[in-house]
């Protein structure tokens, strides 16, 4: 089985994390943690920066990283690390996402998170 290396931003403010919706592809209006695909030659933190500024047009400060998710889906196995961020400039324009949303700890269960996303939620939840 293929395996697909990704970064995922956890962006946080004020007791808040920071959800999108996909709105391309086969996981279409699930709910996950903005990043994408690590290129050759990039460390984990040098792609995560460069996927929010090309998806989000917002500069990031990567924190440290909060896990890394290992998932199989039906055609490949996605090994996901998930690092805490915090914005330094921008406004979090939603350029290939079909909607976001800041969340409470109370409510991280009010989207229908992708199944690699949402085994971070009880981390997040007591982060939060």
């Amino acid at each position: 089985m293929k395996t697909v290396r990704v970064v995922a931003a956890i962006i946080y403010h004020d007791h808040k994390i920071f959800a999108t919706q996909r709105g391309y592809g086969e996981f279409k209006d699930g709910w996950e943690f903005p990043g994408g695909k690590i290129e050759a030659g990039e460390t984990p933190q040098e792609a995560l920066v460069r996927e929010i500024r090309e998806e989000l047009d917002t500069e990031i400060e990567v924190g440290e990283l909060l896990d890394t998710v290992e998932y199989d889906y039906p055609n490949f196995h996605l090994s996901m690390d998930c690092f805490l961020c915090k914005i330094k400039s921008g406004s979090l324009v939603l350029k290939e996402h079909e909607a976001a949303r800041w969340l409470t700890r109370e409510k991280l269960d009010s989207v229908s998170w992708l199944p690699a996303d949402q085994a971070l939620i009880p981390q997040i939840r007591a982060f939060l």
